[in-house]
């Protein structure tokens, strides 16, 4: 195999290429270029889009064939170019002063294993419409699939006319090489999608942070909804790529009056429904208690199949399901626990009030996404304002709150849901004493 572009066997290869790249790139490279380059990434990359669902299904043996090459092809399509970069100007008869995004120069980025190209697409893409360059430390689980994308877009780069090696990454990840890359002198910003150990980690580095980190959305489902419309958009986004997107509904907390007709919309779209029996075989295999007695995920099981699931808790269905769900009690850990499966647990709640509140301490404070399913403003405004999150959907799936932009949702650090301007540093240019004020 030949050497794929912009992968490196040491830290220090991969950081001076890609600190050499960067200052090439905004010597010499205008906004028009910046665009071209923009638009051959988007070309590369959806023609790429079944080869690298492929390679990444049998690296990682995480989430749904059909919907990996669906989220390469929305991260592809979704990549903004540089007309969306942010400007601010102020006038008066003190003059003119503009505020730039600027870049960071060389930036840091960890990549999961739940969605590793299209980080690197769209983190990626990203940085190069605001002018940094990006040295990723890959999930060990994902690297092949990582540097296929790496090479990929440094090819697009090249092409069009950019550097190489403006996008990099080691060709072995580990936590050493990443606690190198986030001591470089070299780095000025570190961008991580990941769990709260790996958020931790970047935060002790003394250097600026955008992380992604764990979330729990919950769904209220009141007795105004549409209830047939929301265990369709439901099932879309909490079953796509068997529930490996941060921002897919994970729990569901319906009135009671509407619960039997909530769960038989869910039979009739495709979802089994499990008994009491089944759904206590399921939480004994997903969930299992470890060997300190606590709940702990079963990583196995993350983003497989239903049917995989279901022979794990050695229970036999006649049929395949696009998701699992059961009737839970509102402590159970699948309620209470980020839990990345396509098993969805319903609560029945007496009223809207107690489903409000039972929602919110389920997201704990996460402040990622949550969404509600009401004809009544009131109650979609009140729980909105309590939940808190970034994203945050009324009559919709949480998928429908991403929009076209990076697949970072960073709540730890408050930046959102992050796009090209996430990643740039406030410059401020001041013509003083009235200059260029010509009013």
């Amino acid at each position: 195999m030949s050497k794929q572009l912009g992968v490196f066997d040491t830290v220090a290869e991969a950081l001076t290429a890609a600190e050499a790249a960067q200052k090439a790139f905004v010597a010499k490279t205008d906004l028009a270029a910046r665009d071209k380059i923009i638009a051959n990434i988007k070309t590369r990359f959806l023609a790429k889009a079944e080869d690298i669902a492929k390679l990444e299904l049998e690296e990682t043996k995480l989430g749904v064939y059909g919907h990996k090459v669906f989220k390469i092809q929305m991260t592809s399509m979704g990549i903004l170019d540089t007309s969306h970069l942010e400007t601010k100007s102020y006038a008066s008869e003190q003059g003119l002063t503009i505020v730039y995004g600027a870049p960071y120069g060389v930036i840091v980025g960890v990549t999961p294993v739940t969605n590793p190209v299209a980080t690197v697409i769209g983190n990626g893409a990203c940085m190069v419409v605001s002018g940094n360059a990006i040295v990723f430390n890959a999930h060990p689980s994902a690297k092949l699939s990582s540097a296929y994308g790496v090479d990929l877009i440094n090819q697009a780069i090249i092409e069009a006319g950019g550097p190489e090696n403006l996008i990099t990454m080691v060709k072995e990840p580990t936590l050493e090489t990443l606690d190198q890359m986030v001591q470089s002198p070299i780095v000025r910003l570190l961008v991580g999608t990941g769990g709260p150990a790996m958020v931790k980690a970047l935060m002790k580095s003394g250097k600026k942070v955008i992380a992604a980190g764990a979330g729990n959305p919950p769904v209220i489902v009141d007795e105004t909804a549409d209830v047939e419309t929301a265990a369709l958009e439901i099932l879309k986004t909490a079953s796509f790529d068997n529930n490996l997107l941060c921002l897919g509904e994970k729990e569901v907390f319906v009135v009671e009056s509407v619960a039997d007709r909530l769960i038989k919309a869910f039979e009739n779209v495709g979802c089994g429904l499990l008994t009491k029996e089944e759904a206590d075989k399921v939480l004994a295999v997903a969930i299992p208690v470890n060997d300190k007695g606590q709940r702990e995920v079963n990583k196995k099981l993350i983003g497989k199949d239903p049917a995989v699931i279901l022979e794990a808790a050695g229970i036999k269905k006649d049929k395949e399901y696009g998701m699992l769900i059961f009737v839970a009690e509102n402590e159970s850990p699948f309620v209470q626990m980020e839990q990345m499966m396509p098993v969805i647990p319903i609560v029945k709640c007496k009223d809207y009030a107690q489903a409000r509140d039972w929602a919110v301490v389920a997201e704990h404070s996460c402040r990622h996404s949550a969404a509600i399913w009401t004809k009544n403003v009131d109650r979609a405004t009140e729980f909105g304002r309590l939940i808190d999150t970034s994203i945050f959907v009324q009559n919709g799936n949480t998928l429908a709150g991403a929009g076209r932009n990076g697949p970072t949702i960073a709540t730890p650090t408050g930046e959102g849901i992050c796009d090209a301007n996430s990643f740039t540093r406030k410059r401020k240019y001041a013509m003083a004493s009235g200059a260029n004020y010509i009013l």
